[in-house]
């Protein structure tokens, strides 16, 4: 990522702060402050824009799409991932998870198939008809990316 876009995401996170402090309403650039965090800090390659399904190629050339969540420094029990299309095209998603300031603080990658489990999984009409998890939920599925814990 070049110099002139750090700098850019970076006046675009104060501003998403203060904008947060002054309204008590998020600016929603969550979603692109995950992409570019998740794909400088894992070496991913974005997607064009508005590609239907992912947001990145890894490495493997695994299509990968990219969820971004703000936890308040509080969170309570009803956070929730945004909507996972089950009829789109992709390999994985990775939760990227940020403080109140937008720092990232950790991901959590899942593949396709316990994903797809868990949205059709009985219980909850909510869940399967919109395919949104819990982030607790997502974790109990995937596995942390980032950081990379050391043995």
């Amino acid at each position: 990522m070049d110099n002139e876009l750090q700098e850019i995401l970076a006046a675009a996170k104060d501003v998403a702060v203060r904008f947060k402090k002054l309204t008590g309403k998020p600016l929603g650039i969550t979603g692109e402050i995950a992409e570019f965090s998740a794909a400088k800090l894992l070496d991913l390659k974005l997607a064009e824009a508005r590609q239907a399904g992912y947001d990145a190629i890894d490495r493997a050339g695994r299509k990968v799409q990219i969820k971004g969540r703000c936890l308040p420094q509080k969170p309570g029990s009803g956070q929730r991932l945004g909507s996972i299309r089950l009829d789109h095209e992709w390999d994985s998603v990775l939760l990227v998870l940020l403080d109140d300031s937008y720092t990232v603080i950790e991901m959590w990658e899942a593949d396709r198939q316990p994903i797809e489990a868990a949205i059709r999984a009985p219980g909850s009409k909510a869940r399967n008809k919109r395919g949104a998890l819990a982030v607790r939920q997502f974790k109990s599925i995937g596995t942390r990316v980032w950081p990379v814990s050391k043995p």
